[in-house]
């Protein structure tokens, strides 16, 4: 059996599992130093703070099957005691330079052509080739300069950044190819010194696989930045991992929906911001005066108030079950009784939302807590918290040099209302920020 280690070995590591998948599941048990992702093998090495903090993660996961975006995926101390520059490497950069490069995408959430390529690499240099495929490693393309000299800035510069904002990473590799053969001038290969190639094999499909009915469905909200505009346009739908959750169609259009058997002597538009924010951006805010029960919450689009209406329904809330539904209106009218919250540096999907997305549920017992301040105590974060429920157990921890905190409640509706109540409320000198985790214990 290998020794304890602070370096964890995870296999089973699929395309659709990123970074910060990853990181939920191991930060509960300490601090975390490094990650690697070893993509062409689907497998990854985290190194945690201490000895101590690894085995509790592997003594927890001994009991306890971890699974993330429904893969089970399997983990042991790593044979590494730290890991060093030369492991984090060990996808094959810094081989000798040529002017191919071998380019892996991860976390690709929107499609990528031959032509957003072509706009993201061109700026270093000439590019003649490209080809495009799918393999086990996810979403590659070679891409061939006219210079050795272009490529080597080309890798430089983009190794590492994401196409988009939050998703569609570089990992880039120099290729051991001398030329590449291309016979099709379309969105998946191009041959820019040759412009007279046939499109395509005659009877063979043009569009990327699956993609083909999502394009154009949602337009990409932000771009990474020193990239190009790319003016195409992309589904959010795959925000999921490559699959909607079950019952999330993606094609609702309806913006407003109306929420209905609220506790009106408890409620008000802040709370339920930051209750509907979770799930994407807030234009505007009603209560229903007339029915005191009833409010109108009108959402940045119509896949985001389809998000609130399926994880939201019969959500418990002030000791009512909430009713969530599309409004008949398809936007809130303004007016003194109408609370704006379009341009409120509060609403979570500002940026980076292809990753909100992927944290988005239903409530759970559990939330977590960020952006708290450096020298917060477990205590301070439970007497903050206490009146809204009974407190089972709670985790403070640091990520990227900033402290987050994860709080157990007995049951989902004190966690709802802990959120509602407390989320953006002042805790030291740090504004919080909580939302539902996914995670079943601390």
């Amino acid at each position: 059996m290998t020794e304890p280690s602070k370096v964890i070995h995870v296999r089973n590591v699929g395309h659709e599992i990123s970074e910060p998948d990853l990181l939920q599941l191991f930060q509960p048990f300490g601090v975390i130093n490094k990650l690697v992702m070893l993509r062409a093998k689907n497998q990854a090495l985290l190194q945690m703070q201490d000895v101590p903090s690894a085995v509790n993660a592997m003594q927890f996961y001994a009991n306890v099957q971890p699974s993330i975006r429904g893969r089970n995926v399997y983990v042991q101390f790593s044979s590494h005691q730290e890991l060093t520059t030369m492991e984090q490497n060990t996808q094959g950069r810094g081989d000798e330079p040529n002017r191919i490069l071998l380019v892996t995408i991860h976390h690709m959430l929107y499609p990528i052509t031959v032509e957003v390529l072509q706009q993201v690499f061109s700026p270093h240099g000439y590019v003649e080739k490209i080809v495009t495929f799918q393999k086990s490693a996810g979403f590659q393309a070679l891409i061939q300069f006219q210079s050795r000299q272009s490529a080597i800035s080309a890798r430089n510069s983009l190794q590492g950044r994401n196409i988009y904002d939050g998703c569609c990473q570089l990992d880039i590799q120099f290729s051991n190819l001398d030329e590449l053969q291309v016979n099709y001038n379309n969105d998946r290969s191009r041959d820019f010194t040759n412009p007279s190639l046939p499109s395509e094999q005659k009877g063979r499909p043009s569009s990327q696989p699956g993609y083909g009915d999502a394009g154009g469905m949602y337009s990409l909200q932000g771009h990474e930045v020193g990239f190009p505009q790319m003016n195409n346009g992309a589904a959010i739908a795959a925000a999921f991992g490559g699959g909607l959750p079950p019952g999330i169609s993606g094609t609702n259009d309806r913006c407003t929906v109306l929420a209905s058997n609220l506790n009106p002597d408890r409620i008000d538009e802040n709370k339920l911001f930051n209750l509907f924010s979770l799930y994407g951006n807030i234009a505007r805010i009603k209560l229903l005066r007339n029915k005191p029960d009833h409010a109108l919450i009108q959402m940045g689009d119509g896949f985001q108030s389809e998000l609130a209406v399926h994880f939201l329904k019969g959500a418990t809330l002030f000791g009512k079950r909430l009713e969530v539904n599309y409004s008949k209106h398809p936007h809130i009218t303004m007016g003194a009784e109408t609370h704006e919250y379009l341009n409120s540096n509060l609403n979570r999907f500002n940026r980076n939302a292809a990753k909100n997305y992927r944290y988005c549920c239903s409530p759970t017992k559990m939330i977590h807590l960020s952006t708290l301040p450096q020298d917060i105590t477990e205590e301070e974060i439970v007497a903050h918290l206490e009146e809204h429920g009974s407190i089972i157990n709670t985790k403070l921890f640091e990520m990227n040099a900033k402290k987050q905190a994860l709080v157990l409640f007995e049951n989902e509706e004190q966690a709802t209302e802990a959120l509602v109540c407390k989320h953006a409320s002042s805790l030291g000198d740090s504004m919080i920020r909580i939302s539902f985790s996914q995670l079943q214990t601390i």
